[in-house]
Order: structure tokens, then C-alpha cells, then sequence
């Protein structure tokens, strides 16, 4: 995981742990911010070992030992990992504007083919007005499609929208090699780092959010909160210039 290699060499480590929370849906960690995650509950569960190594112990781990989690094959390491990540990334935020993933979808995919990567509560806003919305899901709902459509659909789509818990689980490399070099590629939700490394990778725009208020946040995500239900963030886009 390159991608993971370039993010981490811009981090600096030199921030105490001071908090983690491992919530059903998603994951805080506070060091000198606090960064969030998706837990990927379902992916979890099916991994025979899977388990985090020495829980009630982790914070006496250093920042860096726990952003290096990412690399963890157990899918609830590396979603502390991202977490970490985030907590300890420098964002600029003028670089930075407040608008959602779905209206950046709109912008660049009407009447255009649109890959979504991962199951969003927006997708019933986007169907009608794209020409075509393909999703696919490891866990599949009604109407998704398997992972496997991806070799496929992706390579046909003039809008590719990726979850970042592609991270977490260490597809992106493979899902970026199958886009078409015309293709807008964009990054979204909490796990995603507002970090312009990703722009060398081929993404032009990263959505993701920064928490404003940690202790809120982190009692949302204590207190099994999905991401709509944690306050205490602000939803922010990175475009590349």
C-alpha cells in the first residue's frame, strides 16, 4: 500500500494518545485531533481472526504505532489505523469547501455513467438524474451489485466514487488501476484523509469530514451513532487544482 506509505511520511507523530473509541459502526481515535473511521462491522465479523490485539492497552502505544495499524490485514486494526491517521493529519482548509459528496456526484455525473463504490443513503437522490448509477457493495443490498461487477462497470464510468474504507480494507490500489484515464475519481466518507497525497493516485476530490468537537463526537461514535448521527463534525470536499 504506496498510498498508505506517502500519507504517513507527511504525518507528524509527536502527539500524545489520548483517547480510542470502537464503536459498532465507527471508529475514534484522539491524539492531536481527533480522526474517525468506519468500523466495517459486517467485513469484521467474517475475518477468523480479526480481533484487535491487546485492547484495553492501546493507549500506551505511541501515535505512530497506531497509524500504522492501517496496514493490518484485521479490519478493525485498520480502521483505528485511519483513525489515527486522521487524528494526527494537518488539513488545510482553505484548500478546502463545504459541499457534500452527493452534490459533487450531481455536478460531475448528470446524465453521465456513475460508479458508486460502496452503499450511501444519497443514492436515491442521484439515480434519476444520472444516465446510468451502477453501486457495488461487498454486502449487497437490493438493487447493489457484487464486488466482482467492478471489473466490468468501472472501466465504463465517467464518474467513479469510492468509499474510503477502500483504505481499510486495501482494494483502492486495484479499484484506481480499473478507472478509465478520463474518469472523475472521487474519495468519500469519514475514513477518507483530506490529504493531497491522494491527488498523485489518479483522485481528483476527497470528501470527507474534521471533527470540531471531540468529546461530542466521540460519545456519538461510543454510543453506536452511524454517520449521520455523529454531531460534533464538519463535512468538507478537496478538489484538485
Amino acid at each position: 500500500m504506496k498510498i498508505l506509505d506517502d500519507v504517513l511520511s507527511t504525518l507528524n507523530f509527536d502527539a500524545p494518545v489520548r483517547d480510542i473509541r470502537q464503536g459498532v459502526f465507527h471508529t475514534a481515535v484522539l491524539t492531536r485531533y481527533a480522526g474517525l473511521a468506519a468500523t466495517l462491522p459486517r467485513d469484521a465479523l467474517g475475518q477468523e481472526a480479526g480481533q484487535v490485539r491487546q485492547p484495553g492497552f492501546l493507549l500506551e502505544r505511541s501515535a505512530e504505532d497506531l497509524a500504522r495499524m492501517a496496514y493490518s490485514e484485521s479490519i478493525l486494526e485498520a480502521a483505528i489505523g485511519m483513525a489515527a491517521i486522521n487524528s494526527l493529519l494537518e488539513v488545510d482548509l482553505t484548500s478546502c469547501r463545504e459541499l457534500n459528496a452527493a452534490d459533487l456526484i450531481l455536478e460531475k455525473g448528470a446524465d453521465k455513467n456513475v460508479v458508486v463504490i460502496g452503499h450511501f443513503p444519497f443514492l436515491p437522490r442521484i439515480r434519476d438524474r444520472v444516465k446510468s448509477l451502477w453501486v457495488i457493495e461487498k454486502n449487497p443490498r437490493n438493487g447493489d451489485l457484487r464486488e466482482d461487477a467492478a471489473e466490468r462497470l468501472v472501466p465504463q464510468a465517467d464518474v467513479v466514487a469510492i468509499t474510503g474504507t477502500a483504505l481499510t480494507n486495501h482494494t483502492l490500489p486495484h479499484l484506481l488501476g480499473l478507472c478509465a484515464p478520463s474518469a472523475f475519481v472521487l474519495m468519500l466518507g469519514d475514513t477518507v484523509p483530506l490529504s493531497p497525497v491522494l491527488f498523485d493516485y489518479g483522485i481528483d476530490a476527497l470528501s470527507g469530514s474534521r471533527v470540531v468537537d471531540p468529546d461530542l463526537a466521540l460519545r456519538c461514535v461510543s454510543q453506536g451513532a452511524n454517520f449521520r448521527q455523529i454531531k460534533g463534525i464538519r463535512k468538507w470536499t478537496m478538489v484538485k487544482s
